[in-house]
């Protein structure tokens, strides 16, 4: 299966098509990115693009020269970034989405699409927000969301092409630093308690969110592309998690290993609002039922697995 990565050096992207290519082979797996690293493994091993998802006939010509059958969009603006700069979220997270959608409908290709728990927004319920519920966000983030789920199911439903998506909590990485999104925190903190025992949060102690660890999200995307189609129901919005926290639990959890760690809080208006607009819980009975989402880690052997792989590296 050849499969192509939009936004592949970013947070989600760089790891999603490092697993992408141990599956499938190098050669399999398209990297592109609209910025280049030449320090990214990506860029040499295996054909990498510097790709503006914006470019239709750009996109089309990799898309055929390496009959790609499989697209993970991922090039997006984050919640935080997306806030200070509405205009360009819409036109990156929209007209991205809308040209990669197009280009899908052309040449036969199924279409991963991540969405986010800030298409629920204020008025969407609190605590185990369901599958199906009132959706209207107060970020540009979780409008372009909200905006992007709607899209698919359209491509989905008039032209047959095979959307499919998550709606993803905030992730929690070792390897690839946070990118401006509002539970920046939540990765900011291990990194933090190892150089300095220290931590000084952006949101209020008590601000509850969910997660979900690195791994788990790659095979959250993963085994839904792989899954059978015919037992699909909701497609291109499955909520998923698989732990949810305020910054004060996570601190205890992270005092098991460094007793001596201390956290502080410095909170920033913009980052608590988007917070306070989003679920503090998902029900996601939907994903586990119909492809079989089953997260691996929870708080307690998430923050084990950080310190470890954290402290061994030095960072």
């Amino acid at each position: 299966m050849n499969v192509l990565v939009t936004g592949s050096l970013g947070q989600v992207g760089s790891e999603l098509a490092l697993e992408l290519k141990r599956r499938y082979g190098n050669n399999n797996v398209v990297a592109s990115d609209i910025r280049s690293d030449e320090t990214s493994p990506l860029v040499h091993d295996g054909p990498f693009y510097t790709l503006d998802c914006r470019d239709g006939t750009a996109l089309a010509d990799i898309v055929r020269k390496h009959n790609v059958k499989t697209i993970y969009h991922l090039a997006a603006l984050l919640s935080a970034v997306a806030e200070a700069r509405p205009q360009d979220a819409w036109d990156i997270n929209i007209n991205g989405l809308h040209t990669v959608l197009e280009v899908a409908r052309e040449n036969g290709c199924s279409v991963f699409t991540p969405s986010s728990i800030a298409a629920f927004g204020p008025t969407a319920p609190k605590d185990y927000t369901p599958q199906n519920t009132i959706q209207q966000p107060t970020s540009m983030y979780g409008v372009t969301k909200v905006s992007g789920e709607l899209l698919c199911n359209y491509y989905h439903k008039k032209y047959g092409v095979d959307t499919r998506g998550v709606r993803y909590p905030g992730i929690i990485s070792n390897v690839t630093l946070p990118g401006g999104g509002t539970t920046d925190y939540a990765v900011e903190i291990y990194y933090e308690a190892v150089r300095k025992k220290h931590y000084t949060c952006f949101l209020k102690a008590d601000t509850y969110l969910d997660m979900v660890y690195m791994p788990d999200a790659i095979k959250a995307a993963v085994d839904i592309m792989e899954a059978d189609p015919a037992r699909l129901r909701h497609r291109n919005a499955f909520n998923i998690t698989a732990m949810s926290f305020s910054p004060e639990d996570q601190a205890a959890y992270i005092r098991k290993h460094i007793p001596e760690f201390e956290i502080s809080y410095n909170v920033d208006p913009v980052r608590q609002a988007l917070a306070n607009s989003w679920p503090n819980s998902l029900e996601d009975y939907a994903a586990r039922v119909e492809w079989g989402w089953d997260p691996q880690f929870d708080l307690d052997a998430m923050t084990a697995d950080m310190l470890n792989v954290l402290s061994a590296r030095g960072v």
